[in-house]
């Protein structure tokens, strides 16, 4: 059941949804911002879920008493389900079902309660099949885009539906403990990505699988193992040629990070595997893949972290340097990256043409929760919403180039609990040329604040100098580069990125294997890269300049744990005071020679 009404006219603006304490209500999307008339405000507090479908012509929600259905076009009321519970609600791809979900409940003789998920014919409105499905997570059933094919994690097995027949399961795909599975996105043929946890000191692994071929030892298409894994995120690519994993573990045993450690894996459907080496240590924020499926970015390292672009030989392509960010997203159309600090950093924003890999512009979004982009890969919604926040809640529309074209803020006792994009489908707004001035704006402008940085009372009178706790490092292609004037030509500059992103790759990947660094790496400027190899002829000045460079080399390693975050004894700190006498010695003796 699909609706083409939009294949016939030019596409509309994409609404917004807004939910929270002042009722469920759309506002229409940019230049605009009105409240939307397609749809009446539904007051109160009770409404606790909507959905649009993934065409985005038909909008379920829930008021605490039964989900409607709507379709967005027309404005007409299709159908009215009896769920006061309900809490979860989902359309498949081509709009033939709706499946609804609501918290599993036993009853008080300890009977079995009855099944919870429940699939609707979105055309009869009547309820076709019911499960029962205890967990909230993964809840829903998994489509591939045609609804040939839809699968549920049973029982730590898959099991496959076809032509949305519930009644006969089709295949199944049985391994020791399916712990969760991923279904690729397109057409056939159709993959699915499966993951088994490790257990009495076998290891873990992901295994890629074309449906219905799941039997036989060689039936799988790839298979990684690994050891570190207590939990993992498997991302398919748009044209399901490969897949990430992000592998975690609860706890980071050499104590370096609380958040547990990671690692990025990649398997493609040909067999071939990899481990992505990232050349920061520390946690990974986030890794997303371009819609071109012949790259991705990975942020990761301690902070400040590091951003990098691999491509499918898990080379990396650019490195975007260091900076306070735990997120990346790409446009709908792939051609612009937004890298950014949400949560517990400030919310800036670097917003990046990743075709010319030209800084577009650096907006600042203080307190988001979340970010979206607009399907029409122009706008972007960021928000602060309850519970995370309960304060200042509201949300901004944006322009890439910077600009806030729409802001809301909640009233003072009111909250925002969610907000987001009416989705489209792919290929329906066509790419636009980058701009790279700032689009107009009625918006006044808030410049954030800048927290100044804390001084203890001995120093407030004083000059400040310019001392940092860690060293920013600029993007491979802002980094200064001596004495080359000559404006390269495209295809040079792209072939001197790759290099230097690989040469910096290696070299921070040997940083990395030799046990007596610190795991954060050295600062562009350290005396270690700028201290020449040399030899005086004299031994006893050979034997002072090196014991000078071993005590430089470490006071590096003290400054570089200091910056990671450890606390550092009285005589370390003295010792790295000693710096600058120390070099100012080794300078005297090698001028000296």
């Amino acid at each position: 059941m699909g609706f083409s009404f939009r294949d016939k006219m030019a596409p509309s603006t994409p609404l917004l949804t807004v939910r929270g304490s002042e009722g469920l209500y759309m506002v229409n999307g940019p230049p605009h911002f009105t409240e939307s008339t397609l749809f009446s405000r539904e007051s109160g507090k009770n409404c606790k879920v909507y959905t649009f479908s993934k065409d985005g012509t038909l909008f379920a929600w829930g008021n605490g008493e039964k989900i409607n259905v709507i379709n967005v076009t027309n404005k007409g009321l299709l159908h009215s389900f009896d769920l006061p519970k309900a809490v979860c609600l989902e359309f498949s791809p081509k709009n033939t079902v709706l499946a609804t979900w609501q918290p599993y409940t036993t009853s008080k003789d300890g009977t079995a309660g009855m099944p919870n998920l429940q699939l609707y014919d979105v055309k009869t409105g009547t309820c076709f099949k019911s499960f029962t499905q205890k967990k909230m997570q993964n809840w829903c059933p998994s489509w591939s885009e045609d609804e040939t094919i839809c699968a549920r994690n049973v029982n730590n097995e898959v099991h496959f539906f076809e032509n949305n027949n519930f009644n006969t399961i089709a295949n199944k795909l049985h391994l020791q403990k399916i712990n969760d599975f991923v279904l690729s996105p397109g057409p056939q043929p159709y993959k699915v990505a499966v993951y088994v946890p490790g257990s009495k000191g076998a290891p873990s692994f992901v295994r890629l699988y074309q449906y219905p071929n799941f039997d036989g030892p060689h039936a799988a298409l790839a298979n990684k193992s690994f050891f570190k894994a207590d939990k993992v995120t498997m991302l398919w690519n748009k044209k399901a040629t490969a897949v990430l994993v992000i592998a975690s573990t609860d706890v980071d045993k050499t104590g370096a990070s609380y958040y547990g450690e990671q690692t990025l894996h990649y398997i493609a459907a040909n067999g071939e595997s990899a481990v992505v080496q990232l050349p920061k240590s520390g946690p990974i924020y986030d890794v997303v893949w371009n819609s071109s499926s012949t790259e991705f970015c990975a942020v990761y390292g301690f902070m400040p972290a590091k951003a990098t672009i691999f491509n499918l030989k898990c080379d990396p392509v650019f490195d975007f340097g260091t900076g306070p960010r735990n997120a990346a997203y790409y446009s709908p159309h792939g051609h612009i990256l937004v890298l950014a600090g949400f949560g517990n950093l400030r919310g800036q924003m670097e917003v990046w043409d990743v075709k010319n890999y030209k800084l577009i512009s650096k907006p600042v979004a203080s307190d988001s929760t979340y970010f979206a982009w607009c399907p029409d890969g122009e706008h972007i919604l960021t928000a602060t919403c309850a519970p995370r926040l309960r304060v200042n809640n509201g949300y901004k529309i944006w322009h890439y180039t910077g600009s806030v074209l729409h802001k809301y803020d909640v009233p003072s006792n009111g909250e925002l609990w969610q907000v987001s994009w009416q989705p489209f489908l792919d290929g329906i707004f066509p790419v636009k040329t980058i701009t790279y001035q700032a689009v107009p704006s009625d918006v006044p402008s808030e410049e954030p604040k800048v927290a100044t940085a804390y001084r203890p009372p001995a120093l407030r009178n004083k000059p400040i100098t310019n001392s940092k706790l860690h060293e920013e490092e600029p993007p491979q292609n802002m980094k200064p580069q001596a004495g080359n004037d000559k404006p390269l030509s495209k295809t040079a500059l792209k072939n001197q990125r790759k290099h230097e992103a690989k040469k910096a790759a290696k070299q921070e990947a040997r940083n990395e294997k030799s046990p007596d660094l610190a795991p954060t790496p050295a600062p562009q400027s350290t005396p270690r890269n700028t201290i020449p190899q040399s030899t005086s002829g004299d031994p006893e000045i050979d034997k002072k300049i090196k014991n000078l460079k071993k005590k430089l080399k470490a006071i590096e390693q003290l400054k570089e744990q200091a910056a990671a975050g450890k606390q550092l004894e009285k005589n370390q700190l003295e010792k790295i005071q000693k710096e600058k006498a120390l070099l100012q010695e080794l300078e005297d003796l090698e001028l000296g020679i």
